[in-house]
């Protein structure tokens, strides 16, 4: 069987995304869960290039690493100087690694028109570095950069680089697309020349400028490389890096290459949900393999063929790669994922179908009133239950009022303007008639004060709820101002997290009905319904 090693640059690489930058406590961590993961190389940074790096590399050495070996990057010495004085292999030498990755021009036109050296010199940047390292008793990946299109215009050249680091005693020869624009059928043939020059073992380093990073990678490998370089989630420069998260469920379900064990794969979804929180970015739903709508059931005869056979209209089994099966209800959906979903939640629907038909029905209602529940699972749950015959809501909405006052006050109290919003609501709990009204710091936040006060008089627990997200959304960007809009609020008590949705053409009652689902949902679970 084929071995390939993975190499991930998360730390290095990845960390130049747009709105990426991790401590060094973040970077440790990463580089624990990569571990987890059974990621072979863990590039660590740019040990010389800035503080955070080589802290990074210090503390590091504390590290249990079971699965993974560290690596230091940097580049090949500069032009005109001895690689014992270079201040960047310096640094490599001295970050306590064992293995060093050297970026090294391998195309012409680079060499003369950005480094401003011959070619000549070049190669013995790369020779001097190479042997330079080896002889401190570091393994030396050698990154070719610009190799694919420096093959194109000078193959002879291109390739006189990689035998000068072979011959200097490079471990490893990674091939780079560093301009992400080749197809998959160059990056094939490309390998295959350069494994008719040397024995060496070959890596592949591939951007996504093309949308093709995956591809050219699992080319490469399917050509002979045994070693693949990527980030979590595709991190990286510009349009970034070949995605791992992809790369490796295909090498090890698609191409029956153990690059991992199983157990480790079941952690994949886990570890790109971490690397993402970590950096403060949003999940990329649509992500293959990992994100959470990658397996997600939408139309209605997609779901009922799913509930005969799982594999109907899904690939693998999500569970495979530590995912799961999604099933969300919109307007597309059939009585199918009406059951499902129901199921699901732990709540069952006769099945004769009338309730799912007829909950169908105000699913379809809702969503064209501004409505959406495939975010929003606990209003959903929220209308399973009110189409039960028997249901009986903790509490009934009754009429609101909001008033948003701007008022002036005297230069002596400070700030010459205050905004003030009152909300005034009524509320049947236990046929009676409750009728409140409260301030807050905008009309949003005093209806729910208002709620509240009517409501602890008779739940007290509800003041552990708490409303920690609100995003609204204009529906009909054509319309302006008298769009529907569609609120979708998070909320939790400490433990469970919720999200409800309102839909109106009024942004006020559209949060004034999610709001009021978000305390019944959790009333409800309160009365373990």
């Amino acid at each position: 069987m084929t071995k390939v090693e993975l190499y991930d640059t998360t730390l290095r690489d990845g960390t130049q995304k747009e709105g990426v930058s991790f401590s060094v406590v973040d970077k440790l961590n990463i580089a624990q869960k990569l571990d987890e993961l059974g990621i072979h190389f863990i590039e660590g940074g740019y040990p010389g290039s800035n503080p955070k790096d080589d802290e990074f590399f210090q503390k590091a050495r504390t590290l249990h690493l079971a699965n993974s070996v560290l690596v230091a990057f940097g580049n090949t010495r500069r032009a005109k100087t001895k690689a014992e004085e270079d201040a960047g292999l310096q640094a490599l030498v001295n970050a306590g690694v064992k293995v060093a990755a050297i970026v090294g021009k391998s195309s012409d036109l680079q060499v003369t028109r950005v480094l401003k050296t011959t070619l000549e010199e070049n190669l013995s940047m790369i020779t001097d570095s190479v042997a330079y390292l080896r002889s401190k008793g570091l393994t030396v990946i050698f990154d070719a950069e610009h190799f694919f299109d420096g093959l194109k215009n000078n193959p002879d050249y291109s390739l006189r680089c990689l035998t000068a680091a072979a011959e200097a005693g490079a471990s490893c020869l990674a091939l780079c697309d560093t301009n992400g624009g080749m197809l998959p059928n160059e990056i094939a043939d490309a390998v295959v020349a350069v494994k008719k020059v040397t024995s060496v073992p070959l890596g592949i380093h591939a951007h996504n400028d093309s949308e093709l990073a995956v591809a050219n990678s699992l080319a490469a490998v399917s050509a002979g490389v045994t070693q693949v370089q990527g980030t979590i989630n595709g991190y990286g420069e510009r349009c970034g890096n070949a995605n791992l998260c992809s790369i490796i469920p295909n090498l090890k379900l698609k191409m029956g290459i153990d690059c991992i064990t199983d157990e480790q794969l079941a952690r994949l979804a886990e570890v790109s949900h971490f690397v993402n929180e970590t950096a403060n970015l949003a999940s990329d739903t649509s992500l293959p393999y990992v994100g959470a709508s990658a397996f997600s059931h939408k139309g209605g005869l997609h779901v009922s063929a799913t509930m005969r056979w799982n594999e109907s209209y899904q690939h693998i089994d999500p569970s495979k790669v530590g995912n799961q099966q999604k099933v969300v209800v919109s307007e597309l959906a059939g009585k199918s994922n009406i059951f499902y979903k129901a199921k699901e939640l732990g709540l069952n629907l006769p099945p004769t179908g009338k309730e799912a038909k007829k909950l169908l029905e105000q699913v379809k209602l809702m969503e064209s009133r501004g409505f959406q529940y495939e975010n929003a699972e606990a209003s959903f749950e929220l209308l399973i239950q009110r189409v039960k015959p028997d249901y009986q809501p903790p509490f009934e909405l009754g009429d609101f009022m909001v008033v948003v006052e701007k008022r002036r006050r005297p230069p002596s109290q400070g700030s010459p303007e205050e905004i003030l919003s009152e909300a005034m609501v009524k509320v049947r709990v236990n046929k009676k008639i409750m009728h409140t009204v409260a301030e807050g710091n905008g009309p949003v936040n005093a209806l729910d004060q208002a709620l509240r006060k009517s409501l602890l008089q008779f739940y007290p627990s509800i003041a552990s709820v708490k409303l920690v997200d609100y995003k609204v959304r204009i529906l009909e960007e054509t319309i302006g101002t008298s769009a529907q809009v569609r609120v979708l609020i998070e909320s939790t008590d400490g433990e469970e997290v919720w999200r409800t949705v309102g839909g109106s053409t009024n942004i006020i009652e559209a949060s004034w009905l999610a709001l009021a689902d978000s305390l019944e949902y959790w009333l409800l679970k309160q009365k373990g319904t």
